[in-house]
């Protein structure tokens, strides 16, 4: 069978496992196109997904931000390595020292080193990202700026800001001017208000028993739009793909494009390295750029082969979706080598660990530990103020202590 097929026979499979309604699957190889459709977009007001069913894709729309970015540093209207405050001076971080040196390098390669999950409702208008912003005054540093990779949406939102600042137009204007329209990449949208009009998939959360429901709400707020907000197609994200494969198509030159894809440092996370907002690793000697999203009941994929000219775009609206999208990745020949058994008390580690992006539910299984990730969508909740009030953060922190907490069996 051919690599896609492979993928969609995976894909079909791992559907009917997790109950998930639908998903759509594209694949780019030997420079040829195959894109499909599986299920429907709801339970409840069951459409076919098809190729050109709009998904939301997450944070992959973190890579777009990146992307806006670095044309503005080929403009000269930027640069990676300034302070930040040479561009927004009014910025505030509870970590001074931090607030004076960081970059938009460390907000790109999320080595910023607050708390990265945090989430608010600052309503629609074209002042939600200052607002936002405005807002991480309050959250604890972590880590040491510069130091490790923790994945951090709070930086987008600054990253965001700093882009509609320096362009003078709101960062979601700047995106379609920039990117989405020279690229045609023409069912690609922030706001609901667009994707409404056309044919697009809902989130659905796993139930313990019975079929699975509609999350909701659906939109995601603007304020987060930087780091997570795009809803896109498996046909436009193939577009996007052989993009960042080509010459820079008269928008990014490819020596931007390769810095982008090059590793700024080692991660040491279900991928080995980060570059500017790209997630990068190797597998079974390929090499590898991409990225995930999750919202409220979608999970996305996203990825490409540089050296190959092929790509993977997987979309989903199940909240167990990261289980087809693994399914997908194994069908393209990426799967994970073997690692090495660790012999340790399974049950105890056994239990549901939350945090304020998403759960994660370890479980004993045939004597061995089985991960089940269950995203949240980085909506806004009370439960983060919460914790920001019960916990007293040092100003500067060797270990990441923040909300996820062990709940038992």
């Amino acid at each position: 069978m051919s690599a896609f097929e492979d993928v969609c026979a995976a894909v079909d499979a791992a559907m009917a496992e997790t109950k998930t309604p639908g998903v759509a699957v594209g694949v780019l190889t030997d420079d040829h196109e195959h894109v499909a459709g599986f299920g429907v977009t709801s339970v409840e007001n069951p459409l076919e997904v098809t190729p050109d069913t709009l998904f939301q894709i997450g944070s992959i729309t973190k890579t777009f931000t990146g992307t806006a970015a670095m044309i503005l540093v080929e403009r000269g209207e930027l640069d990676l390595d300034a302070p930040l405050r040479t561009y927004l001076p009014e910025l505030k971080l509870l970590d001074e020292e931090a607030a004076e040196r960081a970059t938009m390098r460390h907000l790109l390669t999320h080595t910023g080193g607050w708390l990265g999950d945090y989430f608010d409702d600052l309503g629609p208008g074209d002042d939600a990202l200052a607002r936002m912003v405005d807002s991480l005054a309050e959250l604890p540093q972590l880590t040491p700026l510069g130091e490790v990779w923790s994945y951090n949406n709070a930086g987008f939102y600054i990253a965001g800001r700093m882009i509609e600042v320096i362009a003078a137009k709101p960062y979601e204007q700047v995106v379609h001017e920039l990117l989405l329209e020279p690229l045609e990449l023409e069912h690609t949208f922030f706001f609901a208000e667009d994707v409404m009009t056309r044919r697009f998939a809902v989130g659905h959360l796993r139930a313990d028993e019975g079929p699975p429901t509609v999350a909701r709400p659906w939109p995601i707020g603007r304020a987060h739009h930087p780091a997570g907000g795009l809803a896109s197609t498996v046909r436009d994200l193939l577009r996007y793909a052989r993009f960042q494969m080509s010459d820079g198509e008269g928008i990014l030159s490819r020596e931007s494009l390769d810095e982008m894809q090059r590793v700024q440092l080692h991660a040491g996370s279900v991928f080995e390295d980060v570059g500017l907002t790209w997630s990068l690793a190797t597998r079974n000697g390929r090499r590898i750029a991409g990225h995930g999203g999750g919202t409220n009941g979608q999970i996305a994929a996203f990825l490409f082969l540089p050296d190959e000219r092929s790509a993977l775009a997987v979309l989903t609206n199940h909240q167990r979706g990261g289980e087809i999208t693994l399914a997908a990745w194994n069908a393209f020949g990426l799967g994970r080598d073997a690692r090495a058994a660790i012999d340790v008390d399974a049950d105890e580690y056994v239990g549901t660990y939350t945090s304020a992006l998403q759960d994660v539910e370890l479980r004993a299984e045939n004597g061995a530990l089985t991960l089940v990730t269950m995203p949240k969508g980085g909506f806004p909740r009370r439960t983060l103020r919460r914790c920001l009030r019960r916990h007293r953060f040092p100003s500067r922190s060797t270990s990441p202590i923040g909300c996820s907490s062990p709940r038992g069996r």
